[in-house]
């Protein structure tokens, strides 16, 4: 073999070598291509296939790609997204502290590292959404960002004695998480070109949260709105209808929620809105009535709670 030969494969060797370890260096795999970065059917098809019958909270599931470079890593009941980019990723919401592992794990069959997540934004302070919190901040090295409400419930570590649920809430502490950053509405959460815009919704709980960011598959691009739970649950002895203030404020959030076009809304609970049969295609996939539909939803929820509260009291 020739010495300039020898010289041109050495050379070619050592560029494939800076090539791999330049893609070593960045984080996770790049953006899907456009022509298969549209909804997952297949691995949706996987989600209900496993989750039939399961109603736990940490039910493990597949991952599934949602839209673009956004992917569905939660368990059979509970939401955890995965936003993703070059410069690194969101994770939106935790999930159980039993469902750690499974969140972990389908991070890495969507070919992404856990460590290249660089922030962590949740919906609201119950432990079936943050009780994975503190472990998938050590296990990712992520940043969180909260509510100031969210952020002086988790830091404790115990539910808030004035949440409607507080009589079941009680029996579930989590690990406690500080905060890195205070968020409100029109707060922005930035990894390279992801900007995830918090909007905040109390209803559910006081530091109830929602999340609102584009997500694009080739060229098309889609909103997706991360739209925290509204439903009016009360845990003994709590009523609504002693509450007016809380009733006034559930009634701002559904008003807030239904002004808003949500292109392809997403709830803590998947089964709220249906998400997996518009995933799969039998339902469209970002009506544009979702967010006024939702709205509703709890609208009917609370108002329900109230009668029931009501007809109580004439007993």
């Amino acid at each position: 073999m020739g010495e300039k030969v020898i010289v041109k494969l050495a050379v070619s060797a050592k560029l494939r070598m800076i090539a791999a370890l330049a893609l070593a260096l960045v984080p996770g795999q790049l953006w899907a291509k456009p022509d298969t970065a549209g909804t997952d059917r297949a691995a949706t098809q996987a989600i209900v296939k496993q989750c039939a019958g399961k109603e736990d909270f940490s039910d493990p599931a597949p991952p599934a790609r949602l839209f673009g470079n956004t992917y569905y890593v939660g368990t059979c009941t509970v939401s955890v997204l995965l936003v993703t980019s070059p410069k690194g990723h969101v994770l939106v919401d935790a999930a159980t502290e039993q469902a750690v592992p499974s969140i972990l794990a389908n991070i890495r069959a969507l070919g992404f590292r856990p460590e290249d997540v660089r922030w962590i934004v949740t919906s609201h302070e119950h432990f079936d959404h943050v009780g994975g919190l503190a472990a998938l901040v050590r296990a990712t090295g992520a940043k969180v960002a909260l509510s100031a409400p969210a952020a002086a419930v988790i830091a404790f570590g115990k539910a808030d004695p004035d949440d409607s649920q507080f009589g079941t809430l009680k029996n579930f502490d989590v690990a406690p998480v500080k905060a890195d950053k205070l968020i409100t509405t029109g707060s922005i959460v930035q990894v390279g070109p992801l900007r995830l815009t918090a909007f905040l919704t109390p209803a559910h709980s006081t530091g109830s949260t929602s999340w609102i960011w584009q997500s694009c598959a080739g060229d098309e691009c889609r909103t997706i709105s991360y739209i925290d739970s509204i439903s009016a649950l009360a845990a003994p002895p709590y009523r609504f209808t002693d509450h007016p203030d809380v009733v006034a404020r559930f009634r701002r959030t559904f008003d807030a929620i239904a002004a808003r076009r949500c292109g392809i809304l997403v709830t803590p609970h998947p089964s709220v809105s249906t998400l997996f049969e518009r995933m799969l295609g039998d339902a469209p996939l970002a009506p544009k009535d979702a967010c006024q539909n939702y709205a509703k939803l709890g609208r009917g929820w609370l108002d329900t709670q109230l009668a029931k509260e009501a007809a109580e009291t004439r007993k």
